[in-house]
């Protein structure tokens, strides 16, 4: 295979940047910069660009039905009308957490990690989010809840937690995950498993935090792709584009003293396969 070129889509010195998430109705890429409290939008067409301070430290941010966005804040789930007000769907602070990455379900709940900012082994979790607010534990000890998709015809959950180091898959019913297990094991010295996403053909491609790549599992949980990308800390990758074939990747230069000068951009991978569609969040 051709070693693959990956471009900048956004030059960018993102704290923590996170989530890309791309939205059809908009033609627009989503993406956060968590402790920097910003959603970044990018449309890969005109090339415009817009940052929105968001009210906290926010780990992800999606597309809502009716427009405007959802997002998961410090302390709890928010709603940003298509105006850009802002409402709390869910408040729940706890001294010391945050929220993480998060997902939105076939059904168009929201899925939400979080976790505790030292980095406490049990000190995050993982919850649905219905559309009216009401909220379902789902796991409720973790250490860093991190990317969440599910495989083409919605029967099947992947979920990490970082530093197992595993990505995990549940049988999934539409509304329940099940039956928690191993999908894949990122050896040592490979980094940690961080944002995910699902294809269309049931592969998962993980960007491995202090890896410098992105890998491509095929359903069967087979390596099959290396992307390496030249910063170290890729935090996540989403399809996007016209015909959901290129692949975004968020990156970080947190906690680095030496950054690579595109740590903290926004990377993508042009006709790197092709993406599965999105679903809006109902609320």
């Amino acid at each position: 295979m051709n070693t693959p070129h990956l471009d900048v889509a956004v030059h960018e010195q993102a704290e923590l940047g996170e989530g890309p998430t791309w939205d059809p109705a908009t033609g627009r890429l989503i993406w956060v910069d968590i402790v920097s409290a910003r959603v970044h939008t990018y449309d890969p067409l005109s090339g415009r660009r817009t940052v929105m301070a968001a009210e906290q430290h926010v780990g992800a941010a999606k597309p809502r039905a009716g427009g405007g966005l959802v997002v998961n804040l410090r302390d709890g789930i928010g709603l940003y009308d298509a105006d850009g007000a802002f409402r709390w769907l869910v408040r729940d602070p706890v001294p010391g957490r945050r929220g993480n990455d998060a997902a939105v379900a076939p059904d168009g709940a929201l899925w939400a990690g979080s976790m505790r900012y030292d980095g406490a082994p049990d000190g995050g979790g993982l919850v649905r989010v219905a559309a009216d607010g009401a909220v379902t534990e789902v796991l409720p000890v973790v250490a860093c809840g991190n990317g969440i998709g599910w495989s083409p015809d919605g029967s099947l959950m992947y979920f990490i937690d970082t530093p197992t180091r595993r990505i995990d898959v549940f049988d999934f019913d539409g509304e329940h995950a099940v039956d928690r297990r191993p999908f894949v094991t990122v050896e040592e010295g490979a980094g940690f498993p961080d944002g995910l996403t699902v294809d269309a053909e049931g592969a998962v491609w993980v960007a491995l935090w202090d890896g410098a790549a992105v890998r491509r599992y095929t359903p069967d949980g087979a390596l099959d792709r290396i992307v390496p990308v030249p910063v170290r800390r890729p935090t996540a990758c989403a399809f996007g584009g016209r015909d959901l074939g290129d692949l975004y990747i968020s990156t970080a230069r947190s906690g680095l003293t030496s950054p690579h000068p595109l740590s903290g951009s926004l990377l993508v991978l042009p006709d790197a396969g092709r993406g599965l569609p999105g679903t809006p969040f109902a609320g």
